[in-house]
């Protein structure tokens, strides 16, 4: 037993048939498991040119190799297929308790092919694997249709669930799929592709247990980050008022040097992401109004209603994702909010709460809850959504949509009453929302060149809100990463807190050095931004979860995690290896669909052209053609085109794919 199982299932919709395959060993060993099985079997399976919405296209959904085992903060699944939105390599991300589940049922990994003539859901365990006809919950939200399905199939455990909402359902291309009544698998558009395949759901409901190599080494370096977990808490008169206060210092900082990842975990454990509600927004890592605003626009004023000590004091009960002690997640009660449709919704995440915030420059706390529950349930993205709400207010602004063309809603900055009901059209595709329903790239394409230059997006992909200005290295991930417009790849912050370093040969040491240092495109900039892909792509086939990666190598040990599991006898720079190989394919996979890699850099905003005029990111620029060129030529890709060259890939062993190529 080496922490994978050695088999997945294909389901094929249009002809019914489900077959299981083994896997070897060696797959394993070369790829890991979750995104790099997923990029294993998507690239040899989906055609060139495949629509992303049509029979060809391949949805997976994969487990970490380290899922299910004594590691510690490894209960992460991933969605992976060919992206609607940017038409390359799409993948998201997903905590809660159905990581384990996928292996509980005896396979590392469930693929999709075809389109089903009515819709289905397939239910699996460890004995049997069928498709179930799904019309009763076609149509219903994300939450009410797991609940019933649960309910139908609970027998000698709980099913857990992976389902879409209505936005998937409608094909949005924002659409994402849910689990645990509101966790998000949200991005690249993958409820979307679900949904062109008529699958409601996967219920999964085996009980199989799952076996590594050294169980009692897991559990020893398990334990041992377990207790210092629970001996990390917040000092009581620490509140979240401070948070600008610090963003205020971190702003006003020259200098830069690594950090001790390990000091947010008292941080996440008490509020999650929304601490950086209010720092990010003074500090100058949040967005603000559609990326061309400031603190300066969205001040005091705004931010400190979105105090995350308001959202706290909501909370009914925290939330673990499995294999996590730290419990960054939570459900809040929202009885008292817009008539108390809902009752209560999952905290939500920084991300959320700045794009149906400073993005959008609304400061009413109570909409952005209400928003979060409806996204939830329809199973939409709250980053692109958000970004989409932007783009479309400052079109208004411009006279580029009218009231006859919005139906009467004024959508001015920070107005929230039209923009919850915007965002209850997109999720319908009504009107004005069916425009805006496929995000802002698509809609652009549609309102014409007037609107391009507020379309901010990646490729397709309307970016996380951390401001790439900021953060040059970050805004190199944006542009460059096969799923472009992620922030949780890498950055230059990244590195710092990583550590790297202590662990991989050719990893740059980090070293206290002025912040305009991280606006040149040198060779050095180029290797850390190597480092932070190849050890994403080793976090994402583990299953390990982004807040341990930030925690850092000398905290957290995923290295030696993987060694426990599987006993291979691996270097970290053999590991990191394995990460160089995994990101290489998934560029491959863009490329074999016609992919341009330079079409993904990200929008002129992003980049700082023209420079901000006010705010502490004010006259910052971006060299963002030179830091992927250095990116590029680093990995051993065409320094010029991002194209792997044929020594990288034969070197990876990756030729033998590239001759089986479909």
């Amino acid at each position: 037993m080496k922490g994978y199982v050695g088999k997945v299932l294909f389901v094929n919709l249009s002809s019914g048939e489900i077959r299981a395959e083994s896997v070897p060993d060696a797959v394993y060993e070369q790829y890991l498991a979750g995104v790099g099985l997923g990029a294993y079997f998507l690239y040899q399976h989906i055609p060139a040119g495949a629509d992303p919405l049509g029979p060809e296209n391949m949805l997976g959904l994969v487990s970490g190799l380290l899922t299910g085992t004594p590691g510690f903060m490894t209960g992460r699944w991933l969605a992976v297929c060919k992206s609607p939105l940017t038409g390359g390599w799409g993948d998201a991300n997903c905590g809660g308790t159905l990581a384990p589940a996928i292996k509980q049922c005896g396979y590392d990994a469930i693929f999709f092919t075809g389109v089903a003539a009515e819709p289905v859901y397939l239910y699996v365990d460890q004995r049997r694997a069928e498709l179930r006809p799904a019309n009763h919950v076609w149509g219903l939200d994300a939450v009410e249709a797991e609940q019933i399905l649960q309910k139908e199939n609970w027998k000698t455990k709980k099913p857990d669930v992976a389902v879409i909402g209505t936005a998937g359902e409608n094909l949005s291309l924002i659409a994402s799929i849910c689990n645990d009544g509101g966790r998000m698998a949200a991005r690249s558009g993958v409820g979307a592709v679900m949904g062109s395949k008529r699958l409601k759901a996967v219920v999964l409901a085996g009980v199989k247990p799952i076996g590594c190599q050294d169980p009692a080494t897991m559990k020893k370096y398990s334990k041992q980050l377990a207790a210092r977990v629970r001996k990390q808490n917040v000092p009581g008169l620490v509140r979240g008022g401070l948070f600008p206060l610090a963003g205020r210092m971190l702003s006003r900082m020259k200098k830069t040097a690594p950090l001790d990842g390990f000091m947010t975990v008292m941080l996440l454990k008490k509020w999650g992401s929304i601490m950086n509600n209010g720092m990010g927004a003074v500090s100058g890592d949040s967005p603000i109004k559609n990326w061309r605003g400031s603190v300066v626009d969205y001040d005091a004023s705004h931010y400190r209603n979105l105090n995350p000590d308001a959202i706290v004091r909501r909370e009914i009960r925290k939330y673990h994702c499995a294999g996590c002690a730290v419990g960054c997640g939570g459900i809040v009660d929202i009885r008292d909010i817009h008539g108390g449709e809902f009752t209560h919704t999952h905290k939500p995440e920084y991300e959320t709460c700045a794009s149906f915030g400073g993005l959008v420059m609304n400061k009413d706390l109570g909409t952005i809850l209400y928003i979060n529950e409806l996204l939830n349930r329809a199973g939409m993205d709250s980053i692109s959504a958000g970004g989409t709400v932007a783009f479309a207010i400052e079109c208004y602004e411009n006279g580029i949509l009218t009231p006859e063309m919005t139906g009467g809603l004024e959508l001015s900055w920070g107005n929230a009453a039209a923009i919850v009901e915007l965002v209850k059209r997109m999720i319908a595709r009504q009107g004005i929302g069916d425009l805006l329903a496929d995000g802002v790239k698509a809609a652009a394409a549609k309102l014409g060149s007037r609107s391009s230059a507020y379309a901010v997006h990646a490729g397709g992909q309307e970016p996380g809100m951390h401001d790439s200005r900021m953060d040059p290295l970050l805004g190199l991930h944006f542009s460059a990463d096969p799923t472009p417009g992620r922030h949780t790849i890498g950055s230059g912050q990244y590195y710092d807190i990583l550590h790297l370093w202590e662990k991989v040969s050719w990893a740059p040491p980090g070293l206290s050095h002025l912040k305009d240092e991280d606006y040149v495109a040198s060779e050095e900039a180029g290797v850390k931004s190597v480092a932070c892909s190849c050890y994403k792509e080793i976090l994402d086939g583990a299953g390990g979860c982004y807040y341990a990666m930030l925690m850092g190598v000398n905290n957290w040990n995923l290295f030696e995690y993987l060694e426990a599991a599987t006993g291979w006898g691996k270097t970290a720079d053999e590991y990191m290896e394995i990460g160089k190989r995994i990101q290489t394919l998934r560029q491959m996979f863009n490329i074999k669909q016609g992919i341009d890699p330079w079409q993904f850099k990200m929008s002129s905003r992003m980049i700082g052209e023209p420079p901000l005029q006010a705010g502490p990111l004010k006259g910052r620029t971006v060299p963002i053609d030179d830091l992927m060129r250095v990116h590029w030529k680093t990995f051993g890709w065409g320094e010029s085109t991002g194209i792997p060259t044929p020594e990288t890939v034969a070197g990876l062993g990756l030729d033998v794919l590239l001759a089986e190529r479909v």
